[in-house]
């Protein structure tokens, strides 16, 4: 199976063919996989180097032009060090892209904490009208992304991960789907985690929810799941833990409800360590997850 980055690079290059709108805006990063379509398309492939402000600035201005802009580099290039960029260039302009993150929360240890983004989506909420994608397969990446692309002048961000579950998940319209069903409580969860839940939750009532868009977040799923079974929430999401806390208890503002956020933890693990290490330090292991939950529900 190829990675969600990989499925990023061929799908784009061949839409790049098809859609004279797009433009792939690169910092170095993956640009070796661009090479051939920046051969057909020496207009609408640019690589800035490793020029992160510049890769967000050179976007805006693409979207100013009316290109669908496709900015890519690693997650903490793309979200964080750029940031005032991102607010100024897309937000305050009202200009719309796709930025493609790759790395996610910590996919490439050995690049220590600077090639580490656990705090992005949390930072990206920070800014009004972003879409979140956060696909959970390489065939989920492929339909988000072609999504993202299709999406007139939205501004959206896909958060590719090295880390994927076994099997994709129809992704129809984007909204949170019920996996399992139960009473006991609900447990949504994001992206790549998806199987690690679905084990930890083997043989407990309780419903688990799938999500592979996040932002918006989908208030209606959760309620509903909620008022089938016990309002007890498990938020269980590949970065941040508490990312989604408020948009869970802003969901469930008029019910009785207890919600226990889990995700990335705030220390900084300075031992590169495995991808697989670094799941079971943040208890976002199947083991890990199953004592967790188990010990939160009633």
């Amino acid at each position: 199976m190829d990675t969600m980055r990989e499925r990023f690079i061929s799908v784009t290059s061949r839409l790049l063919d098809e859609d004279r709108r797009l433009a792939v805006v690169l910092a170095e990063i993956s640009m070796d996989g661009f090479r051939p379509a920046q051969e057909r398309h020496p207009d609408r492939v640019i690589n800035v180097g490793i020029r992160e402000q510049l890769l967000v600035g050179v976007g805006g201005g693409l979207a100013l032009t009316g290109l669908r802009p496709v900015l890519h580099t690693f997650a903490s290039f793309l979200v964080e060090r750029p940031f005032e960029q991102v607010k100024l260039d897309f937000g305050h302009q009202g200009t719309g892209g796709v930025l493609v993150s790759a790395s996610a929360s910590y996919d490439w240890p050995a690049g220590g904490f600077t090639h580490m983004a656990p705090g992005d989506v949390a930072l990206l909420d920070t800014l009004d009208g972003w879409t979140v994608h956060v696909p959970g397969h390489p065939d989920e990446a492929e339909a988000l992304l072609r999504h993202a692309y299709a999406a007139g002048d939205d501004r959206v961000y896909v958060r590719l991960s090295q880390q994927s579950n076994a099997a994709p998940r129809p992704l129809g319209d984007l909204r949170f789907q019920t996996v399992r069903e139960g009473r006991a409580g609900v447990v949504l969860a994001v992206g790549p985690l998806l199987d690690n839940v679905l084990a930890a939750t083997e043989g407990l009532d309780v419903t688990v929810l799938y999500a592979a868009t996040v932002r918006p977040f989908d208030d209606a799923a959760l309620r509903a799941a909620a008022g089938r079974a016990s309002a007890d929430v498990v938020l269980v999401e590949p970065y941040l833990a508490g990312t989604s806390a408020a948009a869970a208890g802003q969901a469930l503002v008029d019910l009785p409800h207890r919600v226990l956020p889990l995700g990335v933890g705030r220390a900084e693990l300075r031992r590169y360590g495995t991808i697989d290490e670094h799941t079971a330090a943040h208890g976002l292991d199947a083991g890990s997850l199953r004592e967790r939950i188990t010990g939160f529900l009633r």
